[in-house]
């Protein structure tokens, strides 16, 4: 009998996390982009800013739910999605969230243990998903804090050698791997798309919170605006 509980419950909360992981990455990103591209290709280009532009780029901001609005509030989680660079939505982050919550405590209702350990076992495995994006979010900017000292070393030799800021992002992009390639390309794209050098900087260092990075925005913005050799700065 004891074998017979716990087979139903291994296999109760096998069915609620891969049922929740499922729904979870089975996003609808590609019509959301649709959507947002079809509501900005209405609009005239003058009346086209940066922001339009840039969340363009990032067909998974959506519009935001009641569900979104708690997590962002609560626990800023879509700034760690954002800057793990995960491709989830912050309601399916949070429907994952409560299939481990459930999981775990329909696991200690059919287990040999005392019931009050259904809500402790379900509030533990509720958090597991954000210690899996902190995890990830720490690694990808820790690996962007390694490779930003050689990547404007390369930003500093292209423009020396004459090529312009954006050529020297798009270098970067080309020649370095990521999370770094994947940031200065999309900077890059985004100033193809419209989008201003100041918006796009500004995007970047809250993805990336680091403060050689944050330095080397303001000294560009600087430079834009009061002139200047940037190659000597970097």
């Amino acid at each position: 009998m004891l074998i017979l509980i716990i087979a139903v419950s291994v296999g109760i909360c096998v069915a609620a996390v891969v049922g929740a992981v499922a729904i979870a990455f089975r996003g609808e990103e590609s019509s959301v982009a649709e959507s947002r591209l079809r509501n900005l290709t209405r609009k005239k280009s003058t009346e086209l800013d940066d922001q339009d532009l840039i969340q363009l780029r990032n067909p998974l901001e959506g519009p935001t739910s009641f569900v979104d609005e708690w997590m962002t509030k609560t626990f800023d989680i879509k700034t760690m999605l954002e800057q793990a660079d995960l491709k989830i939505r912050l309601s399916q982050f949070t429907l994952l969230c409560v299939g481990f919550a459930i999981s775990g405590a329909v696991a200690c209702l059919f287990a040999p243990v005392p019931i009050f350990f259904a809500p402790i076992t379900g509030g533990v495995l509720f958090f597991l998903p954000f210690i899996w994006v902190n995890f990830m979010r720490k690694r990808r900017i820790g690996k962007f804090n390694a490779q930003l000292p050689d990547a404007l070393e390369l930003l500093s030799r292209s423009l020396r050698a004459g090529h312009s800021l954006g050529a020297g992002f798009g270098l970067i992009a080309e020649e370095m791997q990521d999370p770094l390639a994947r940031e200065f390309g999309r900077c890059f794209e985004e100033q193809n798309l419209g989008v201003s050098l100041e918006a796009s900087l500004e995007s970047m260092t809250r993805r990336i919170p680091n403060l050689d990075l944050r330095f080397f925005a303001t000294a560009v913005i600087l430079q834009r605006t009061t002139g200047g050799d940037l190659a000597e700065i970097l």
